[in-house]
């Protein structure tokens, strides 16, 4: 929703005529700006001024919070259409050909897409993210690898998948070989799920070295999302202990260690089965690849590392893979002002986003630069791995069985 707020007739007048030009999502409150734009704020995805930015200014500091989550601020006055706060370049620009003036864009002040992306993918990051996100929002050609295949958010034309860049962003659980570009930025996302079986009595050194191993291997261990192991195995201190060392050094207090019954363990295909004393044919690889399926939601899972065993214990990793994701959005009965700020952080997360001329237009504001439209096909676009919000008056089409991607209903307005 975008909130255009004005003093005076005149200034009344103007953000009447400039709604009209941003369509439904745009709403001009009636009453003193104040109670209105605190009424509002928390549901808008940006806010128009017709006012000088001093006033402007010290009407919004009061209500910020953080720069990820609160709107954007266009400031109208004086012929120009200044982009306050957040990212609305593109918005400003909109503004300012309706109404016959300059933007001005301060793309120093704006979060860069990197930052959001960090925060959509909880990843850990090594490198400079700053640097690196000005040279985003600066237009320097930035190479993006993702050899996973996460679904990722349409991004600026100058982030791009192959060539050269004056950075590199690589976006993977595993650790970079070979010689690595000066400027690198790594975001390690959390897909790993590491089993872990062993002997009574095992000791914590012995088990915090098989996990040392995984990183010979080539596994970055800020990846790991969870733990498992068989149900027996839960109260072995080494276990514990072990786990506990991991979370100081990698300042993570928020992989559990997941536990199953063995009757469950023992259906699990693995790689490297074996005749174990507790008569299944696996502990380590099992419980990795059945705490990952439990974690993926039932999108697919793989096995990052097969079973490294140690003195009384063996670990093994697998991996929950990225899959496609589809947002189907109920844009529904109501105005502007009730639409869901969940269905607008979904058309933000979107790369394609999928509907009718009409649905399109009523969110089109709300759209990263670079978002691809059209009509159909969103069912197929997700199953091949993309990011897509569909766009209707209800909720979404019936879908056709089980669709190969993450979908989320979201509904557009308020109950």
């Amino acid at each position: 929703m975008i909130g255009l707020f004005a003093a005076g007739e005149r200034g009344r007048r103007a953000a009447v005529e400039l709604a009209g030009f941003l369509g439904p999502d745009a709403v001009v409150p009636d009453g003193p700006i104040g109670p209105a734009l605190r009424r509002l704020w928390p549901r808008l995805g940006a806010a128009v001024f017709f006012l000088g930015t001093e006033a402007t200014v010290r009407l919004v500091a009061p209500l910020l919070r953080d720069e990820r989550s609160d709107p954007g601020v266009v400031c109208v006055d004086g012929g120009f259409a200044v982009a306050l706060l957040g990212g609305v370049d593109a918005l400003a620009g909109r503004i300012a050909d309706s109404l016959d003036q300059k933007p001005v864009v301060t793309s120093s002040s704006v979060a860069s897409p990197l930052d959001e992306l960090v925060e959509l993918l909880d990843v850990t990051v090594e490198g400079d993210l700053a640097a690196c996100g000005a040279a985003v929002r600066d237009g320097d050609p930035v190479l993006l690898l993702n050899p996973l295949g996460f679904p990722l958010p349409a991004l600026p034309d100058n982030v791009v998948s192959h060539g050269h860049g004056v950075w590199t962003v690589l976006l993977d659980d595993r650790l970079p070989s070979g010689a690595q570009p000066e400027n690198l930025l790594r975001l390690v996302p959390r897909t790993l799920i590491v089993g872990v079986g062993s002997s009574a009595g095992v000791s914590a050194s012995a088990v915090s070295q098989a996990l040392a191993e995984l990183e010979v291997r080539g596994l970055d261990l800020r990846a790991i999302r969870a733990f498992a192991t068989v149900d027996r195995k839960v109260a072995e201190q080494g276990i514990a202990d072990a786990l506990e060392d991991w979370g100081f050094w990698h300042d993570s207090t928020t992989a559990p260690l997941l536990a199953y019954p063995g009757s469950e363990l023992a259906v699990i295909p693995v790689p490297n089965p074996a005749d174990l004393a507790i008569g299944i044919p696996s502990v380590a690889e099992a419980a990795a690849l059945r705490g990952a399926m439990e974690l993926s939601g039932g999108g697919r899972v793989e096995i990052a590392v097969e079973k490294v065993k140690g003195p009384a214990v063996t670990v093994a990793a697998a991996r929950v893979l990225p899959r496609g994701r589809l947002a189907l959005i109920g844009l529904g009965p109501g105005g502007a002002d009730e639409r869901t700020p969940r269905a607008e952080a979904e058309l933000r997360r979107a790369s394609v986003v999928v509907g009718s001329s009409e649905c399109v237009a009523q969110v089109r504001h709300l759209l990263r630069p670079g978002t691809r439209v059209q009509a159909d096909g969103a069912v197929g676009l997700a199953e091949a791995g993309l990011a897509v919000a569909f766009v209707g008056r209800d909720a979404g089409p019936a879908l056709p069985g089980a669709v190969r991607a993450e979908v989320v209903r979201v509904a557009g307005v308020a109950g």
